[in-house]
């Protein structure tokens, strides 16, 4: 009888690489993350719009972390489909039917790479006028950037890997995990 495999969170331990971001440590920098961000819009409402899929658990993590009211709304956007590699296009999925002239916009995403598509999606805002525009993202991964962006509030730095977890995913598997991990290229390949 063949030895079983082992598992973590219902995936195959062997897909994974390497993991470099902790559950640990992630709750302990979006803590951070959420502290900074009350502080620096104290007194203000200001509009949360997360970007989906991805951001989904980074999202939810950040805001029970800010200590302010605030408004939250979610964009459905997309520049990678099933593949590891963006297309160089940016779908978003509908019409931003909200509110923005005037506010205090801050985007949530979880990973800037290239920066084709929190670029697009800073373009596509701005042209609502916000008062201010503001970028959170947990990862940035700067050895992929084909886009100068700049970014108001960093998780953590990351290496050139393809990394899932903590909502990053890869054809939409490995979402679940709670920590981030590189995955090994031959899963991908």
């Amino acid at each position: 009888m063949a030895p079983e495999r082992e598992r973590i969170n219902g995936v195959i331990k062997e897909d994974l690489k390497e993991i470099l971001f902790s559950e640990e440590l992630i709750k302990h920098r979006v803590a951070e993350l959420g502290a900074q961000i009350s502080g620096d819009y104290a007194g203000k409402i200001p509009l949360l719009i997360g970007v989906l899929s991805g951001s989904f658990i980074f999202f939810a993590d950040i805001l029970r972390f800010i200590d302010l009211k605030c408004e939250v709304r979610f964009l459905m956007v997309s520049s990678y489909g099933l593949s590891s590699s963006t297309k160089g296009s940016v779908n978003i999925a509908a019409e931003i039917d909200f509110e923005i002239a005037g506010r205090d916009v801050i985007i949530v995403e979880d990973i800037l790479d290239s920066g084709v598509t929190i670029s697009a999606l800073r373009d596509v805002i701005t042209k609502y006028v916000p008062s201010s525009l503001r970028i959170c993202v947990l990862l940035d991964k700067p050895a992929r950037r084909q886009i100068p962006v700049e970014v108001d509030y960093v998780g953590f730095q990351c290496p050139d890997e393809f990394l899932v977890g903590y909502g990053l995913d890869y054809a939409e598997r490995y979402r679940n995990l709670p920590y981030i991990a590189s995955l090994k290229p031959e899963v991908y390949s």
